[in-house]
């Protein structure tokens, strides 16, 4: 009888264990891709709108040779002081900065998206190393996203390109070639009759747009690797050194995991983007999407809860909750320290709020709170000194408790 009752009672109990669940994407590793391709076909310019739409790290040398200067981190020092003396930066100090990118907390957290790499330059490492050495990441790239253009097509992409020397900016012929945007207009007008609501506001832009100008367009230079024949014996160099060990690399990916795209296409197209994205949401099968985590300022302790529980809900009636840490620094506690949070650093994450105890714990814990949440976290600390006279084996004991207890000496 008591077997009946159970078995009835079992189709409403809820089979969801919401610490299971939270667990099991501490522990699940982060999307990771990487964006193939021929020079000059678009790769950077990809993997930097998937990074921004995927919330990944975008990592790519010049990226990463600008983010560790912005810092002043020790690669970066070294690289600025390179550059006054009017050197280039070795391929080794490079690839140094990309794998240790690759292993910073924040990208264990967000996971990556990683363009340029390998690189055509074996200056350090051959096009074969670079490969092993992806193989062989912590995180390795869940999805390869190899972008195909005839090398026609891309030749005379490249040698159409035009780049401002004060920005930066890089510009494809349609968009700096009088004549080609003059055919654009054209167009633009016939499409425009047709729909005449529309009419205004594409004038309005056209008049707007600064490539339009003479004196805009006199700035333009041409870069040397754009120029025709160099475009050409860059192509022909990846052909040679490169191309097959990326189909050797691409053959032993899971083909539900490797896409291919039309090269031909505009690879900063936002809609094509978030079309691929749409494919990756489907492929991948880790979480939906990288949670991320919100920052509120709060002057009252006592609102902290109550305004932090209603901004930014994840739906309708779903009201961020307090967590186990209560008003507990979850970096501190793992440090050994109960330090209490200061309300003006309140962040929420996976559906419940978190204070944190200084700038710098909040920072921190924003790059990567996995590891202050994973159990048996949150755990009081317990501080035990041993003391005794010389040579009575106290470090021996103090190395056993550590041991055994997972602490520190």
């Amino acid at each position: 009888m008591a077997s009946q009752v159970e078995k009835q009672a079992q189709p409403f109990a809820d089979i969801f264990d919401e610490d299971e669940a939270e667990k099991s994407f501490l522990l699940s590793k982060p999307t990771c891709l990487i964006v193939l391709g021929k020079p000059g076909s678009g790769k950077k310019t990809l993997a930097r709108k998937l990074a921004q739409i995927w919330k990944c790290i975008f990592i790519e040398a010049l990226e990463v040779i600008q983010m560790n200067i912005r810092e002043e981190t020790e690669y970066g020092l070294k690289c600025q002081e390179l550059l006054f003396r009017g050197q280039n930066i070795s391929e080794e100090l490079v690839t140094e900065m990309i794998l240790k990118k690759i292993e910073s907390p924040e990208v264990a957290h967000f996971g990556y998206v990683l363009s340029g790499f390998p690189s055509l330059s074996e200056e350090y490492m051959t096009v074969s190393q670079q490969i092993e050495k992806i193989k062989n990441l912590k995180l390795k790239p869940d999805i390869l996203i190899n972008i195909k253009c005839s090398d026609y097509d891309l030749c005379r992409r490249i040698s159409g390109q035009r780049q401002h020397p004060d920005s930066g900016q890089v510009y494809r012929r349609n968009q700096w070639d009088p004549n080609v945007i003059e055919k654009q207009k054209k167009k633009k007008d016939q499409y425009e009759e047709e729909n005449e609501e529309e009419d205004e506001e594409q004038e309005e832009e056209t008049a707007e747009d600064p490539l339009t100008m003479s004196e805009f367009l006199h700035q333009l230079v041409q870069r040397p690797e754009d120029i025709l024949e160099n475009a050409e014996e860059r192509i022909g160099t990846y052909k040679d050194i490169m191309l097959h060990p990326l189909e050797d690399l691409m053959a032993e990916q899971d083909c539900q995991y490797l896409i291919e795209l039309d090269g031909n296409q505009q690879p900063d197209d936002l809609i094509e983007v978030g079309k691929l994205c749409t494919n990756l949401n489907k492929a991948c099968v880790g979480s939906d999407i990288n949670y991320i985590c919100c920052y509120c300022c709060f002057n009252k302790q006592d609102d902290l809860f109550h305004v932090l529980s209603s901004y930014k809900l994840l739906a309708h009636r779903y009201r961020w909750r307090r967590s186990r840490w209560g008003q507990a620094c979850p970096v501190a506690l793992k440090e050994g320290d109960i330090v209490k949070g200061n309300p003006d650093l309140a962040v929420s994450f996976l559906g419940k709020m978190y204070i944190l105890s200084s700038s710098e714990a909040l920072k921190t814990f924003m790059l990567n709170p996995r590891p202050y949440l994973l159990p048996p976290m949150p755990l009081p600390p317990c501080k035990v000194l041993v003391f005794g006279p010389p040579f009575s084996g106290r470090t021996t004991i103090c190395n056993l408790i550590a041991h055994k207890y997972k602490g520190k000496v």
